[in-house]
């Protein structure tokens, strides 16, 4: 039995890395924060989207196989004030309507010191860019003792690279052309669901 265990462990350290690979992030949605912050020349305008889906899969650890989609509905837009709200839904800004959708895809993820830099491409209001979201990774146990990771990211946008309230007079008069991404992912890594085996079926007219 020692022998044969001797043999297995080499065995067991070459699997697990790969086993480890396959993670996907369950989002913590009481949480995890799509936000941003709108200046005008009197005030700020704190936001976030509430309706959204995150893809998310890899090994936090070593970034093997990482990859990235967010999926925002624009018309979940929500900023304490809501004749500001469906102004903001409206051709003015958003076009919510005819572009209901806001996604970023990843390209690449590495990392950078304690930064994790997801590159990739946002698609809004019909235009898509590519850009790189610095997050800022931390790990620990939750007030339930669970296991949790969070990846926090600030980032300067120019709207009017998308054309978001290019042609809005009120946007034109006080709204200044940066706003800031705030972005915080909270969840929890869990084994990706097993593959089902795929079973070779004989052809219907196949005779032994």
């Amino acid at each position: 039995a020692p022998m044969r265990f001797r043999f297995l462990l080499p065995a067991l350290l070459l699997v697990a890395p790969l086993l480890a690979q396959s993670r996907v992030f369950r989002v913590d949605d009481n949480h995890t924060v799509i936000g941003f912050k709108a200046s005008t020349l009197l005030f700020d305008v704190p936001g976030r989207f509430t309706r959204f889906k995150a893809d998310i899969q890899g090994d936090p650890a070593t970034l093997e196989g990482a990859r990235v989609r967010i999926d925002i509905d624009a018309r979940s837009i929500n900023t304490a004030n809501g004749k500001r709200d469906e102004h903001l839904r409206s051709d003015d800004f958003f076009d919510a309507a005819k572009y209901p959708k806001i996604t970023f895809t990843s390209k690449e993820v590495r990392r950078d010191g304690d930064r994790v830099i997801v590159r990739g491409s946002l698609a809004m209001h019909g235009v898509t860019r590519d850009l790189e979201l610095p997050f800022m990774a931390a790990e620990g146990m939750n007030g339930a003792d669970v296991r949790t990771w969070s990846y926090r990211a600030t980032l300067p946008l120019d709207r009017l690279d998308y054309g978001v309230g290019a042609d809005s007079v009120a946007a034109k008069i006080s709204l200044k052309r940066q706003v800031e991404l705030d972005l915080l992912l909270v969840g929890f890594f869990e084994a990706a669901p097993a593959k089902a085996p795929v079973v070779k079926r004989s052809g219907a007219g196949s005779r032994k």
